[in-house]
């Protein structure tokens, strides 16, 4: 971090988490409002951004918002500050407040927002219910004089290239000697102009996930002690890490599926939910998708779900997953307000030696109120 955060880095610390890449095609994440290099100094977490949301930042002196929810999600053809979207954007952008979504690229993530709700649920063994990607992976391969091999071998490790399963910093040396003649002009690491030179170097090879692909080059040329470097990157048949939508796993226990609702009510803090199927029933393998899930009852069901946690559910969806024996257990879509705490919390662990405050929003952004 430099001394002074801007924007931009708490963007990248929130999208090393959930790369934007994860995001659906129709999604729009990233900065929606604002700067990339304005400076932060308070940032407000938040589901949505609404007017009392963005009140809320400006009597607390935020300058960031993050949301789950994208502010602007369908393109704008006028900006008119007599309507609560324009009010909203005047608002912000008269108090150089920025807004910054990252929506089904969280869901998807690792430790996003289908994680939250499936730890905090007791839901263990998790799998996804849905793939939606698999990253890419590459080779990449160095040659590097003996001097400096641990150099070059731990800037590519701690950059994040040679993860295997639980391991880090897997590399291949081979032994080897490199040749080349310094031209005119060039300041040779070792060598003379127009002589030809031998020397003693490894080969490093390792693997990378594309998504940082780019920041290990940069790392990798940082660490090597030659003007240039000389090294070969390969796209590799090995299938990377899997993502999806959605999680699915068991209870520890077994229980009725109506303790199951008392359970997931006190949990998510929801005041009332809808369910469909026997309350009696035992239920033990659980599925759960924050927001509108209900186009994956099929999925749920197919992977042996006994109850389906969403929000969103529309009766005749929820009459199929009844005859299909799949409880479902509409919670709504403000159980993804879980997002505001982790985030926060993420936030707060890898800018702790910044001095900038990281806010949850304490303003209610659920349209709904039971009666």
């Amino acid at each position: 971090m430099k001394n002074k955060v801007t924007n931009s880095d708490v963007f990248q610390l929130m999208e090393k988490w959930a790369p934007k890449q994860l995001a659906y095609d129709w999604d729009n994440v990233g900065l929606q409002i604002g700067s990339y290099h304005n400076p932060v100094t308070k940032v407000l977490i938040s589901l949505d951004v609404m007017e009392n949301v963005v009140d809320e930042a400006i009597e607390k002196g935020a300058n960031l918002i993050i949301a789950h929810h994208p502010f602007l999600f369908k393109a704008l053809k006028q900006v008119n500050i007599e309507t609560p979207q324009g009010r909203v954007i005047q608002k912000l952008l008269e108090n150089h407040i920025s807004v910054y979504a990252t929506h089904t690229n969280l869901d998807i993530a690792v430790g996003g927002v289908n994680d939250m709700l499936a730890d905090a649920l007791g839901i263990e063994k998790n799998d996804i219910i849905v793939e939606t990607d698999r990253e890419k992976l590459y080779k990449i391969v160095v040659y590097v004089p003996e001097t400096h091999i641990d150099e070059v071998r731990e800037s590519l490790g701690s950059s994040g290239a040679g993860h295997i399963g639980n391991y880090s910093h897997c590399t291949f040396q081979t032994k080897g000697q490199g040749t080349f003649k310094p031209l005119e002009g060039s300041q040779p690491f070792i060598g003379t102009e127009n002589e030809l030179e031998f020397v003693d170097e490894v080969k490093i090879e390792t693997i990378i996930p594309k998504s940082i692909l780019h920041q290990v080059i940069s790392s990798l040329i940082t660490a090597h002690p030659y003007e240039e470097v000389a090294y070969d990157v390969f796209p590799l048949a090995n299938e990377g890490k899997r993502y999806g939508i959605g999680r699915i796993g068991t209870l520890k226990n077994k229980m009725d599926l109506n303790s199951f609702c008392e359970h997931v009510k006190k949990v998510l803090d929801v005041p009332a939910l809808r369910v469909t199927g026997d309350l009696n029933k035992k239920v033990k393998k659980v599925a759960v998708l924050g927001g509108s899930g209900e186009k994956y009852i099929h999925h749920a069901k197919q992977k042996g779900a006994d109850v389906y946690i969403t929000g969103d559910m529309t009766f005749h969806v929820a009459q199929d997953a009844w005859q299909m024996g799949l409880a479902v257990i509409d919670a709504g879509h403000y159980i993804e307000k879980i997002m505001k705490q982790f985030t926060a919390a993420h936030l707060k662990e890898h800018l702790d030696k910044e001095n900038i405050d990281i806010l949850v929003s304490e303003s209610n952004t659920d349209p709904f109120q039971f009666v």
